[in-house]
């Protein structure tokens, strides 16, 4: 039988009670240099999966795709200056960590007068992007960017808010892209990448609990690991439907949805076994990137939209 501090320790973590588990090996200093790591590269990726999603089902003509294109560099430079701004504003607590006291800022690799320096860069080399890009992209860039900086300055400590905001920046990723494209805006596909990123968010709010605890975030204060399983679960079962019937209704792949509903469903099963067997998510773009069941699924739908395209 179990004691009670068993108990209470199963019901916070989701996992029964056992022997204590080893300690987490943590991240060290990344081997970038120090003002590019800054930037995070790594995280880059977010915009080239998300803005060239209305894609699917055009005319891959060559001026769209260099519109797109114009817009996923418009959505890095933004989102790097994003990190900078929000490392400036977190270097204390980053410090206190035990993965981000690495970051160039917490670590004091980076002095905070050059990251200064650097965002007004990123920013000096933003705004004439924009100008090319036109009002289809540089509304959803600048509006980003000012959700981002709202964020940072309280809503990041508000709990629900603060996965709500990050998952909307993801949207406003895809309007850029529908900006850039031309095409009519898909209801369905908004509310598919919506939900989809809310899984991938509260999954990372779900490892960093587990990890760190509520002092590092403030906003971890208003979760518990059973709750966010509860809206993993929510959010992942919206994602699905949403999925379908924008394949169903406004994609044009009528006979695509019966197809890859399999791989759609697995490669959610994959992610929450990630998350709540394996006790890991905290960088869902390295999960995504990384993790072999997720790339053979993802190179198997790639093949079926294909498929679908040329068709």
């Amino acid at each position: 039988m179990t004691s009670l501090s068993e108990q209470s320790s199963q019901h916070e973590t989701g996992r029964p009670a056992g022997p204590p588990e080893p300690a987490r090996r943590t991240a060290g200093p990344s081997r970038l240099p120090a003002p590019l790591a800054l930037l995070r590269p790594g995280q880059w990726p977010k915009n080239i999966l998300v803005v060239p999603l209305p894609l699917l089902g055009a005319d891959l003509a060559w001026d769209t795709t260099a519109r797109i294109a114009v817009a996923v560099g418009a959505f890095v430079l933004a989102s790097s200056l994003v990190y900078v701004v929000n490392d400036l504003a977190d270097v204390e607590r980053d410090r206190r960590h035990p993965v981000k006291r690495h970051r160039p800022l917490a670590s004091g690799r980076v002095a905070p007068r050059t990251a200064v320096g650097l965002a007004l860069l990123l920013a000096a080399l933003l705004a004439p992007v924009l100008a090319v890009a036109g009002p289809g992209v540089a509304a959803p860039v600048l509006l980003y960017l000012g959700v981002n900086a709202a964020y940072s300055w309280r809503l990041k400590h508000l709990p629900l808010l603060d996965v709500f905001v990050v998952a909307t920046g993801f949207v406003l990723r895809l309007l850029g892209g529908y900006g850039a494209s031309g095409r009519p805006l898909s209801a369905w596909l908004v509310l598919t990448v919506l939900t989809l990123c809310l899984v991938l968010i509260v999954g990372k709010r779900r490892h960093e609990l587990g990890v760190a605890g509520s002092g590092h975030r403030p906003a971890l204060v208003g979760y518990s690991a059973h709750f966010l399983d509860l809206v993993l679960v929510l959010c992942s079962g919206l994602t699905v439907v949403g999925y379908l019937l924008y394949l169903r209704t406004e994609s044009g792949y009528e006979t695509g949805a019966l197809l890859t509903a399999p791989l759609a469903l697995f490669a959610l099963f994959r992610y929450l076994q990630i998350v709540v067997v394996h006790a890991e998510g905290g960088n869902p773009v390295h999960t995504l990137l990384r993790d072999r069941a997720m790339l053979a699924t993802a190179a198997l739908w790639a093949a079926l939209l294909l498929t679908f395209q040329l068709t």
